[in-house]
């Protein structure tokens, strides 16, 4: 693996640009309609499901690393030899939470009558917020994901769960489009959520308020996939520097 202080230096830049301006080229999004195959924690062995889920406990306190992974092992029962059922490492981890998170939602989505008073752009506002404020336990450790996710072998992954969360999403929201927008909401969502996810590695206001009206603006100003792709490289470059900025602080050498 490479020494963190690298990983950490094309991260952040990395992540943020492919996440963003190549929304249109994710694998997730080139199918026409919502898959109930999508990944899922039922895609583990029963083994590796208790290991990781043992393991994301210790996030909080050892971040996305062996410390955790190796603890959540021994929680679990297992001896530490187990640590080769997973041959991607810590990355294992981190899928772990972007999966378990997005089976979250279909599990905690708001129930008629609300879903049916509410407006499909008002759904997918809530299920957003859901997912972002899903991130709170972790969040000041999810800069250090976003480098494990920004490695050269795991992009197409990473690529592929933020299509899944977006299709999720609009699925839930009770968006029925078969028509090419389904890929320009799909493709804006993933690049509305991709920006706001990095914000709020950065709030440090009551509750992610900051974060919330950050999203709510993105939503508004999001009225067609003309309006988000044109501006995801200026978003991109704000986001990246935002983030580079606050790993320098903390003494990583960029």
């Amino acid at each position: 693996m490479p020494p963190p202080s690298q990983v950490m230096m094309s991260g952040p830049r990395t992540i943020i640009n492919i996440r963003c301006a190549a929304a249109r080229r994710i694998p997730g999004l080139r199918q026409k309609y919502h898959s109930y195959e999508h990944d899922s924690p039922s895609s583990y062995t029963p083994e590796q499901g208790m290991i990781l889920a043992a393991a994301i406990n210790h996030v909080p306190a050892h971040g996305f690393t062996d410390t955790a992974l190796s603890s959540g092992i021994r929680d679990a029962g297992y001896p530490d030899v187990s640590a080769n059922l997973f041959p991607e490492g810590v990355f294992a981890l981190v899928k772990y939470h972007l999966t378990t998170q997005r089976s979250a939602l279909s599990r905690n989505a708001p129930a008629p009558p609300l879903a049916e008073s509410s407006s499909t752009l008002d759904m997918v506002r809530r299920l957003t917020l859901q997912r972002l404020h899903a991130n709170k336990p972790i969040i000041h450790r999810w800069q250090e994901a976003l480098a494990i996710l920004a490695m050269p072998k795991h992009v197409t992954t990473s690529l592929r769960e933020l299509a899944l969360l977006s299709d999720e999403i609009h699925f839930l929201a009770g968006d029925k489009s078969v028509d090419t927008s389904w890929y320009t909401k799909r493709a804006g969502l993933s690049a509305i959520y991709a920006n706001a996810e990095l914000f709020m590695t950065q709030d440090k206001s009551a509750n992610f308020k900051e974060t919330e009206e950050f999203l709510d603006r993105r939503l508004e100003g999001a009225q067609s996939l003309r309006n988000v792709i044109g501006d995801a490289g200026q978003w991109a470059g704000v986001q990246a520097m935002g983030v580079i900025s606050a790993l320098r602080s903390k003494g990583v050498r960029i």
